[in-house]
């Protein structure tokens, strides 16, 4: 119903409590044929009154139901981006080798660095067959001709005479900043008008602004790769960020492609590698069929060392110094320097997060899972707990109410009318109070080889039980329990270091098969007497004997740790891995990267990683020198973080 006639009806209401009021005021002594008029009227205009009022009820029943089934924001196809045909002239007209020489121009060869997939071309779930829209100007150019944009004075136009003008939005960073200049350029030699929005990083990246309300066209941000590549909150249909939902999920294109929703969810929720290989790839064909987001390039990172430095393993996905142990220079030295402009902040490893940290705590502490080339290797872990070794089984088992369950939101809870659950086949089920559900439920033995602490004393299981006490105590420091949560069951094997571990039904991590603690040396005694293991956990972070000098399984173990200035590593006697090919190792905190490079390049240290060297100016000052020299040796990377271009395929 129109506002006019709700206003005629609001307009009736007004003139009939007027007559009431007239007939219910005496104007004479009662006469029985008057009185018995006016009653008849007041029944009458009390009728019409009443209709009035059923009426206006009506009316706003049908409000409030215009009110539920009205579009939602972001629900209305975007008029030029909804086209499949823009959006790959979008990524014809794309050209990554200029975009990278605009931020990188002292990489000669951008290939390395060049995206054509959600995944990087070295990650092993990357696909090779499938055809994602690579620099072709010519062809971006034809697609726009056939989608109605018709080139008219260096822009295009459509039959309306609107013009092809898009917002790109993206933080004021320098860097974006720059390879945006170059995009709009590309853009414009196609004749796409494209409006550049750089804006602050706390309103692109808010909780309620810029991307998390979809408040873009074309934004451009950057995501971190994974060695297990995830992917559901991006491109999951009921991942897409809308009010309905409280803005949940990251799949800010709006993308709902059935087949590619339903790929990404198996990819998931299955563990056996072959099966997500095979589901991923489904991914990113439609991926690249739809391109609903442009992968750009992958961000560079550089490493330096002296050329007499001999062993390096350079990789995106594992610290450098995990194979310290293999360096040793060309004269035989006993000594390697390593610059960092970062000093770690503890030891201890459980709570921290910081690069410098891991770069001496992998040789210092111990390695017991390596992760080269976006994959795993068993190190310490004897052999990686998989389905397919027999060391893991993922049983459909029937859940009740009030079981534990892992569910859809990622928490460990009991199960109860409301809760949501991902059932044995990969389903989402909500649970409506009765009955049973059929969930998957992963049972892993664990299992580690014989090792020493750099005191001379054995492993034992009662380090595994200790990781498990002290990593799972709210007190420990730790910022997330969902592994510990997800934990039914634990049993330890009395003669042999092995554990076995029953996760709750739905947990399906595809990192289940890595051995889930830390270890810590439950037989040490403290310098004031006290046992490790009898220490509450919410004092391990102020102990020196774990915060800054811990006992170590690894290769080497920290002897010294001057603060401010260097920490000095000595090799561990009893490392099970053998012998060390360099004995001593000092790492020594500089200021900044500047000093970092002068240092290397003067022959006061030997190696500076990513962290430290960074892909700044610096790099360019490092590669002149080796060129000019030969004295250091320099390595660039293609890191795991990656620059993207997200397409908003619906309007507000």
């Amino acid at each position: 119903m129109s506002l006019k006639k709700l206003s005629v009806l609001l307009s009736i209401v007004m003139i009939a409590s007027m007559v009431l009021s007239a007939c219910a005021t005496p104007a004479a002594p009662a006469v029985p044929q008057v009185v018995t008029q006016i009653v008849e009227k007041e029944v009458e205009v009390e009728k019409v009154v009443t209709q009035v009022v059923e009426t206006v009820k009506e009316v706003e029943k049908t409000v409030e139901v215009v009110k539920e089934v009205a579009a939602e924001e972001y629900t209305t196809p975007h008029p030029i981006l909804s086209d499949v045909r823009v959006r790959q002239a979008i990524a014809y007209c794309m050209d990554r080798d200029a975009l990278i020489a605009s931020v990188y121009d002292y990489v000669d060869d951008p290939e390395g660095l060049i995206m054509d997939s959600p995944w990087p071309k070295t990650h092993w779930v990357h696909s090779e067959d499938y055809d994602f829209p690579m620099y072709d100007p010519d062809k971006g150019k034809a697609l726009l001709e056939e989608a109605g944009w018709h080139e008219a004075g260096g822009q295009r136009v459509n039959d309306k005479g609107d013009v092809l003008a898009l917002k790109f939005t993206t933080t004021n960073a320098a860097f974006r900043q720059t390879w945006g200049a170059v995009f709009i350029q590309n853009m414009a030699a196609c004749g796409i008008q494209i409006l550049p929005s750089y804006v602050p990083a706390s309103w692109w990246f808010g909780d309620t602004t810029g991307l998390a309300r979809r408040d873009f066209e074309l934004g451009a941000y950057a995501w971190v790769g994974q060695t297990e590549p995830a992917g559901r909150t991006l491109y999951a249909c009921n991942q897409i960020p809308l009010p309905s939902n409280n803005w949940e999920g990251q799949n800010y294109m709006g993308w709902c492609n059935q087949t590619a929703s339903d790929a990404v969810v198996r990819a998931t929720n299955t563990l056996l590698r072959d099966d997500r290989v095979a589901a991923y790839d489904i991914v990113q064909k439609e991926f690249a069929k739809d391109v609903v987001s442009i992968p750009v390039f992958q961000r560079a990172e550089a490493e330096a060392w002296s050329s007499d430095l001999q062993g390096i393993k350079s990789d995106v996905t594992e610290y450098a110094t995990t194979n310290l142990h293999e360096w040793a220079l060309a004269d035989g030295s006993d000594t390697i320097v390593i610059g960092m402009t970062q000093e770690p902040d503890s030891m201890l490893a459980l709570v921290s997060s910081m690069a410098a940290q891991r770069l001496v705590d992998r040789p210092a502490k111990g390695v017991i899972v390596s992760q080269y080339d976006y994959d795993f290797q068993a190190v310490l872990q004897d052999g990686l707990s998989t389905i397919e070794s027999g060391l893991a089984t993922n049983d459909t088992v029937e859940v009740n109410a009030g079981d534990k369950v892992y569910n859809t939101e990622g928490d460990t809870v009991e199960l109860a009318a409301g809760v949501s659950v991902f059932d044995a086949d990969g389903n989402t089920v909500e649970y409506d109070g009765s009955g049973t559900v059929s969930m998957k439920q992963l049972k892993v033995t664990y299992k580690l080889q014989d090792y020493t602490w750099s005191d001379g004393q054995a492993g034992s299981v009662e380090d595994i039980k200790l990781g498990h006490q002290f990593d799972c105590d709210r007190d420990s420091g730790a910022t997330t329990f969902i592994l510990c949560d997800a934990i039914v069951d634990v049993t330890f094997a009395d003669d042999a270091l092995e554990t076995t571990v029953t996760y709750a039904p739905g947990y399906q991590d595809p990192t289940y098969h890595l051995f889930p603690f830390s270890l810590y040396p439950s037989h040490q005694v403290l310098s004031d007497g006290r046992n490790l293991k009898d220490v509450p956990a919410a004092e391990w972070l102020t102990l020196p004997e774990i915060a800054e000098t811990p006992l170590s399984f690894g290769a080497y173990y920290v002897k010294e740790w001057v603060k401010g200035q260097s920490m000095t590593l000595a090799a561990n006697p009893y490392y099970w891995g053998g012998e060390v090919k360099t004995p001593n190792v000092i790492y020594t905190f500089v200021a900044d990267t500047n000093q970092a490079v002068a240092q290397l390049l003067n022959g006061d240290v030997d190696f500076l990683d990513s962290s430290t060297l960074g892909a700044g100016s610096e790099v360019k000052t490092v590669i002149d020198a080796a060129k000019a020299t030969g004295a250091v040796t320099y390595n660039i990377l293609a890191s795991s973080t990656w620059e993207h271009i997200d397409i908003n395929l619906f309007v507000k």
